[in-house]
């Protein structure tokens, strides 16, 4: 038996799976999602990362969610050598991503002044893992909208697993975890779509567990000021890539790994510097140009 539900969340389409599940199981996922989202999103004032956000300099108890979720951000800063960087938060408010409908709903509100440029970066934030605390320095802003879908998939679906499912499937906008048993056969199938034409796929990868996540400028974009803006940031110039690059998918064992990888590989400087980045880490991953041309790194093929 395999039950599935289409929710929204995280300001994506949902789409949840569980082998050898039922309802039950889906009503727990979904409610976790949602939970999740009511503590990390900065859009929502009483989430935990706005109060961070709100209150810099200031050390706040949290929840284990939370600490897991500023933790896997710093350590995929640190991975990417600071490629990845969740304090993008400022840049992003003054191209105007201040809203999650890009205008209406919950405005994001922080404690101090935002400005462009580069990003403070991850070395101020200070992390209790033991006592649920963290403190962001003065002047920093965190943005989860880099990692947290991914990381959220990594917990509901071990969550799912341990709940009773043969397997679990949690796919948030694109960016999905898979554990467990497949559906129909003895492995997971995974279209990654071509972001100019969605009906189709780029191309279609498989695997017995892992995630794969992927990143687009042609998602997520408005015009601010009579400019065209997007939600990728270069965290060394606080401004978007020019690199020819129009979505990169990479293919990881989690969710947070994958999704941190893809964000790096849409700042690399040409596509063949994404690749090689992917490459370089032990990952498997593509790139689509601007030209429609796709081009996949060498450790991809073990998963065609």
């Amino acid at each position: 038996m395999t039950a599935e539900r289409r929710m929204r969340v995280m300001g994506s389409e949902a789409h949840l799976l569980a082998v050898g599940g039922d309802e039950r199981l889906l009503d727990d996922a979904e409610q976790r999602l949602l939970d999740l989202e009511i503590k990390w999103s900065r859009f929502l004032p009483g989430s935990e990362v706005s109060r961070l956000n709100a209150q810099p300099g200031q050390e706040l108890a949290v929840s284990h969610d939370t600490v897991l979720l500023f933790s896997a951000a710093v350590e995929a800063n640190r991975l990417t050598l600071g490629w990845f960087d969740p304090t993008v938060l400022s840049a992003l408010l003054v191209k105007g991503y201040t809203s999650n409908r890009y205008g209406a709903g919950e405005e994001c509100r922080i404690g101090w002044q935002p400005t462009a440029g580069a990003a403070p970066g991850c070395r101020g934030i200070d992390i209790d893992p033991i006592l649920n605390i963290v403190r962001m320095p003065a002047g920093t802003g965190f943005d989860p909208g880099g990692i947290g879908k991914g990381l959220a998939a990594d917990l509901v679906t071990e969550e799912m697993i341990q709940a009773g499912a043969a397997g679990a499937l949690v796919n948030l906008g694109g960016d999905l975890r898979v554990r467990g048993q497949a559906p129909e056969t003895d492995f997971w199938v995974v279209d990654i779509e071509d972001p100019f034409n969605p009906d189709l796929p780029v191309l279609a990868v498989r695997m017995v567990e892992g995630a794969v996540a992927s990143s687009s400028t042609l998602i997520r974009n408005w015009v601010h000021r009579g400019r065209a803006e997007h939600h990728l940031i270069d965290p060394r110039t606080g401004d978007g890539p020019a690199n020819g690059v129009a979505a990169a998918s990479v293919v990881a064992g989690s969710g947070w790994m994958a999704e941190a990888f893809s964000k790096v590989a849409m700042l690399a400087p040409t596509p063949l510097d994404a690749l090689e980045l992917i490459d370089g880490v032990g990952l498997s991953g593509l790139v689509v140009k601007e030209d429609g041309t796709v081009e996949v790194s060498s450790g991809l093929g073990a998963f065609l």
